[in-house]
C-alpha cells in the first residue's frame, strides 16, 4: 500500500497531464482488462466464510424496511460494469417508493461540475430516506445484496463503485480506463477518503487500482474497510448534528442597508479574485495541473 500511495504520489507530481493520462490508455487498455482468476477465488471464498453472518444481518435489515416502510425490499437499477457493460445492480431499498431521482442526478452534475469533495445527499437531510435508512446508507449495509451480483460474476468484491448510466456518458476516454476492472462493493477510493475526496481524485484511485491489482492489495482494502465505515458513520453522525444545531436557530432579523458611497476620482472596475483551496491527494505534496 506504501508503495501505491509513492506511485499517486508521483502521478499528482507530474505524470497526470491530460495527455500524458490519454497515451497511457491506450498502451495499458489491452492488458489491463484481463481479470485475474484469484479474484473470483478470493470472492466466493469470503462470501462463504461469512454466509452466517450475512444472512443475519440481511435478514435483519430486510425486516427493519418492511416495518418502517411499504414497497419492495430490494432495488434494482442499472449500471455500468466491466468494460462499459451494463447490469441490473441490487441493494436493500432505502428511499420511499416513487421518489424523483431528478435531485440525486442535479447533485452529481454538480459534483462533476464543481470538482468539490463527493458528500452524499444523506449528510443534508434527504427526506426521500425511509426511517433508519440513512445508517443503513452510511455502514454501506444497503449495498449487502450486491453479493449476488457478484456470484454472477458481474461484480467484484473489491473494485471501483458502478456508476449510473447517466455518469458513464459524461466519462472522457482516459477517465474510462477505470472500468478495466470489475466494479466492487469496496475499493481504494473508498478506503482514502471517499467523501472528502473530489470527482478527480475518484477517477484517479481507481485507475490506479485497476492497474496495480494484487491479493495483497485486495486483501488490505477489505481489512481497512471496516475502520472506513466506522468513520463514515461517525462522520453522518457529526453532520445530521449540525444540520440539526442550524436549524434550530433562531432566525436573524437582517441587517440595515448601509449607505453607499460612490467615489468621483475614478469609475474604473475593481477586479475581483476567488480563492479556492485546492484539495490534495498526499498530504504536503505539490499541486498539480489536473485534466479536465
Amino acid at each position: 500500500m506504501r508503495n501505491l500511495i509513492h506511485q499517486l504520489k508521483n502521478m499528482w507530481h507530474g505524470g497526470c497531464s491530460g495527455q500524458s493520462m490519454i497515451a497511457n490508455y491506450h498502451r495499458i487498455q489491452a492488458n489491463d482488462s484481463v481479470i485475474p482468476q484469484w479474484k473470483r477465488i478470493l470472492d466466493i471464498t469470503l462470501i462463504v466464510l461469512a454466509l452466517p453472518l450475512l444472512l443475519l444481518v440481511g435478514g435483519g435489515i430486510a425486516l427493519i424496511i418492511r416495518l418502517v416502510s411499504r414497497g419492495p425490499i430490494l432495488f434494482r437499477q442499472e449500471r455500468i460494469g466491466h468494460l462499459g457493460r451494463p447490469f441490473m445492480i441490487l441493494k436493500f431499498r432505502t428511499m420511499h417508493v416513487g421518489c424523483p431521482t431528478s435531485v440525486h442526478h442535479h447533485h452529481l452534475a454538480n459534483l462533476y461540475k464543481t470538482n468539490a469533495p463527493m458528500v452524499k445527499m444523506d449528510a443534508r437531510g434527504d427526506k426521500r430516506i425511509i426511517p433508519f435508512g440513512v445508517w443503513i446508507r452510511a455502514a454501506g449495509l444497503d449495498e449487502l445484496p450486491q453479493l449476488i451480483n457478484v456470484f454472477r460474476g458481474e461484480m467484484s468484491l473489491v473494485g471501483p463503485r458502478p456508476c449510473l448510466p447517466i455518469e458513464f456518458d459524461k466519462y472522457r476516454e482516459w477517465r474510462q480506463e477505470r472500468f478495466n476492472t470489475l466494479p466492487g462493493l469496496t475499493g481504494l477510493w473508498q478506503v482514502s477518503g471517499k467523501n472528502n475526496t473530489t470527482f478527480l481524485e475518484m477517477i484517479q484511485y481507481d485507475i490506479e487500482y485497476s492497474r496495480t491489482k494484487t491479493l495483497s492489495l485486495d486483501l488490505e482494502i477489505i481489512v481497512r474497510t471496516i475502520p472506513a465505515l466506522i468513520v463514515q458513520v461517525s462522520e453522518m453522525r457529526r453532520h445530521r448534528r449540525e444540520a440539526a444545531a442550524l436549524s434550530a436557530q433562531p432566525e436573524q432579523p437582517a441587517p440595515a442597508a448601509q449607505p453607499t458611497f460612490i467615489s468621483c476620482r475614478t469609475n474604473r472596475s475593481q477586479p475581483s479574485f476567488s480563492v479556492r483551496p485546492t484539495k490534495r491527494l498526499i498530504r504536503n505534496s505539490r499541486p498539480m495541473t489536473r485534466p479536465n
